[in-house]
């Protein structure tokens, strides 16, 4: 596990720190593209011996800068901390975004924000990475700066998948808006999950006979596969289960909004007040509405068995049936 330090954008590194190995981006998703580049600079880090830093924003910049263009999430910053505080980075430091900081040429980003306040020595970027004003700080500009002002300038080149394509916040996002789970786990080098808390709902499935948990939707930013009923596996604070999960509107009870309602396999009392994540393992079916409840019932029975077999191949928590593992997670927060 790692001693993940979170830090402020004043820096709050220790005064013992003079030199820093920095990597800077959204990483939304901290998806297969994005690991690759924090193994570098940890790597890099070891080294040196100089410490670790990732760089990144909050919110996305393009909330500030343009709005209307702004993806959808594929990670809140509660779910990024929980896959960065695995890579054996050292500090995650979270700027705030803002039309001040949008305003900052790349030479001023670089010298304000890296140099003096992450003490920067070293940058790592991806190979199209762009900051500053008008993304003006590609790699040419970063490589110019790192010889002007002498810190050194690595430049990592994308991830590609067994076709070929390269890996993307973008590419995952739209496959996961066409319900591909298996690409968008391919990507990511894990199941897409989202996480939340468990509060209390109806009690209609613990009439049924299916007994379910219902966690909080998530913010309204963050990208949820299609409406449908899921396999998927629930990361508890009682450890891991299988599950079938309900994502959308309620139509045989004449409910509109979107829940997140998961019938969990052989687990038994309460979870209420508990956070989850939910891992989307494998779509079943489309949400429909049902003529009364016993229509229902039968068809949650199918549900389950379907879902069995699909998870079927995923034999251990973690074990996406070839994919890298799902991480358990902890971090210490500085």
């Amino acid at each position: 596990m790692s001693d993940l330090a979170i830090i402020s954008a004043d820096s709050a590194l220790p005064p013992n720190v003079t030199g820093t190995v920095v990597t800077v981006g959204t990483f939304d998703g901290v998806h297969r593209g994005h690991l690759d580049v924090l193994a570098r600079l940890v790597g890099r880090a070891a080294a040196t011996g100089r410490p670790s830093v990732l760089v990144s924003f909050d919110p996305h910049p393009l909330e500030i800068v343009n709005p209307v263009a702004a993806p959808p999430l594929l990670s809140s910053l509660e779910e990024k901390l929980e896959v960065i505080a695995e890579t054996g980075v050292n500090y995650f430091a979270v700027v705030p975004f803002t039309n001040a900081l949008a305003a900052y040429s790349a030479e001023a980003f670089v010298n304000e924000i890296l140099r003096r306040r992450f003490r920067m020595r070293e940058l790592l970027i991806g190979h199209d990475h762009g900051f500053g004003h008008h993304r003006a700080g590609n790699v040419g500009v970063l490589q110019q700066l790192g010889a002007e002002q002498g810190f050194a300038v690595e430049v990592v080149e994308a991830v590609s998948l067994s076709d070929g394509q390269h890996v993307s916040s973008t590419s995952i996002r739209r496959a996961l808006a066409g319900g591909d789970l298996v690409r968008a786990a391919e990507g990511l080098g894990r199941a897409y999950s989202v996480g939340g808390v468990v509060v209390h709902g109806e009690g209609r499935g613990r009439d049924l006979g299916f007994a379910t948990i219902n966690v909080a939707p998530p913010s309204s930013r963050k990208l949820l596969p299609p409406v449908g009923v899921y396999a998927v596996r629930v990361q508890t604070p009682r450890g891991p289960f299988d599950g079938m999960m309900n994502l959308g509107p309620r139509p045989t009870f004449g409910e509109s909004t979107t829940s997140l309602e998961a019938h969990l396999f052989g687990a038994e009392g309460d979870f209420y007040g508990a956070n989850v994540r939910i891992d989307f393992i494998s779509f079943l079916r489309d949400t429909r509405r049902f003529a009364n409840a016993e229509e229902l019932t039968r068809q949650l029975k199918q549900d389950r068995e379907d879902a069995q077999r699909a998870l079927t191949p995923f034999i251990a928590p973690g074990n996406l049936n070839g994919y890298p593992g799902t991480i358990n997670f902890t971090q210490s927060v500085a």
